[in-house]
């Protein structure tokens, strides 16, 4: 009877396997330690692709910030010139409103009544005057109700009847009416830049 020994067989395949294991498992491992490496690589220039698009989008910012920056002070000096420009255009309409109003109140005066004053505050002007009749007074508040385009709202404040003293050449007392109304100045949106020629010599009253 023939006897093998397989033990040295048996040992050499063990180790065999041992060696396939380790190899693998080394492989493995390099293998792991590779793709983490082009990760790591790949992550790298993402990150720095990143980065430089931030870059881009902060410079691009400040681009902008500074470009709104000089629209807003664009914006303020032309605010500041359309101020000017209006305040000019208000001083040259303002500058004509005196002869405006002299030459409605002329206009639209009746006979019998004689103004004393005439104040203006703002937009709101007191005119003080003797009348020969109360409806003489009456006709003149319809007329800058009703006519004039720069006289609104007139309001009588006060009227009071005067007697005068006779006149040397008669004896009778004279009757009149001390008056005061007040209306509001408006200003047509078709005003002329310039008075009329007749109103700028025209007397503040009427006879």
């Amino acid at each position: 009877m023939i006897l093998i020994n397989l033990l040295p067989h048996r040992e050499e395949r063990r180790r065999q396997r041992k060696r396939a294991f380790f190899a693998g498992l080394g492989a493995a491992a390099v293998a792991g330690v590779a793709a983490a490496g082009v990760w790591y690589v790949v992550l790298q220039q993402m990150t720095a692709a990143q980065q430089s698009r931030n870059a881009f989008l902060s410079a691009e910012i400040k681009r902008l910030e500074l470009q709104i920056k000089d629209i807003a002070e664009l914006k303020s000096e032309i605010e500041g010139l359309k101020a000017r420009q209006k305040a000019v255009e208000d001083l040259q309409t303002n500058r004509n409103v005196p002869v405006y109003l002299l030459d409605e109140l002329v206009r639209y005066t009746p006979e019998g009544i004689y103004f004393t004053t005439v104040k203006q505050v703002g937009d709101i002007v007191t005119v003080t005057g003797v009348a020969q009749t109360n409806e003489r007074v009456s006709e003149f508040l319809r007329n800058a109700q009703n006519q004039s385009q720069w006289l609104r709202r007139p309001e009588l404040v006060e009227i009071k009847a005067v007697n005068l003293p006779p006149t040397a050449g008669s004896r009778e007392q004279r009757r009149l009416f001390d008056f005061s109304v007040r209306v509001s100045l408006t200003q047509p949106a078709a005003a002329q830049p310039a008075a009329p020629a007749s109103a700028a010599s025209a007397p503040p009253k009427a006879a």
